[in-house]
């Protein structure tokens, strides 16, 4: 049975805003979270490029993504993008996740996971349009989880705090998003799967960050689940059923008239 979603008042739903023009790349967002949530250092070796880490992992919750592209004359430029989880209205993870507990989302729109309660199914992963979940060493769910231990005490999260141009921005979402519409932003996430909870304002096109155009929850994945699943556990039963009843209504008769048929032809 999926998850039920947590309601929450959409007036009062917190979220970010991550304005792409203001980052200057400095990771101070990645440093102040796995600091803040006691995370490991991840290993990482050098692939000829400065970013680093160079993907998402169950010890880091967010990270900037340098999108370097050629320039005209020769040189380089860089674009910086902060991946993280979007924390979505219509959340994939939530919906498809079987164990109820092991992602919820609070009243303030910010989806939280209990890894007590994961199952390690990995649904969520299939379901996630951003390709975002990450499963740690336990093989249990990790990702960002927007500093739910500050945010619940009226502080504003670790990566938010440390940022030192406010390209991060924490707080009402729909207060961020009328103050980017009115500096003439470009959003990207403000209605996709009711709302993403992590808004942006871009540079250039989504699929230049690495960010689908129309993000959407795979059908594949309720197909699977749902329908697919399902009907192969029932069929399997249904067989071992099948078997069963086979054996007590006919089978056992046909043995016996077998073995009767062997001793009348044995004393002939």
């Amino acid at each position: 049975m999926a998850t039920t979603p947590t309601p929450f008042n959409a007036d009062k739903r917190k979220g970010f805003l991550v304005d792409t023009a203001r980052c200057i790349g400095c990771r101070s967002c990645q440093v102040a979270c796995k600091q803040w949530n006691k995370l490991q250092p991840d290993k990482t070796t050098n692939k000829g490029t400065f970013e680093n880490p160079r993907d998402l992992t169950p010890a880091l919750y967010n990270r900037i993504h340098f999108v370097e592209s050629a320039t005209s004359d020769g040189g380089m430029s860089w674009q910086f993008f902060n991946e993280r989880c979007m924390h979505c209205g219509e959340a994939g993870c939530m919906k498809v996740c079987p164990s109820p507990g092991a992602l919820t989302r609070t009243k303030d729109g910010i989806v939280v996971f209990n890894k007590e309660k994961c199952i390690s199914c990995k649904y969520c992963v299939s379901a996630c349009p951003f390709n975002i979940p990450r499963y740690d060493e336990d093989d249990k769910v990790s990702k960002c989880h927007l500093c739910i231990d500050r945010v619940s005490n009226g502080l504003t999260p670790a990566c938010a705090k440390a940022c030192p141009t406010e390209a991060l921005k924490f707080g009402n979402r729909d207060t961020l998003i009328a103050s980017a519409k009115a500096a003439n932003k470009t959003l990207y996430g403000e209605n996709d799967l009711n709302g993403l909870g992590v808004v942006y304002a871009l540079e250039g096109p989504p699929d230049q960050y690495g960010l689908p155009n129309k993000p959407s929850i795979p059908f594949s994945i309720f197909l699977w689940k749902d329908v697919i699943k399902p009907l192969g556990i029932l069929g399997f039963w249904g067989s071992i059923g099948a078997v069963l009843l086979h054996y007590v209504t006919i089978g056992p008769k046909q043995l016996e008239e077998e073995q009767t048929r062997r001793e009348e032809d044995h004393h002939e």
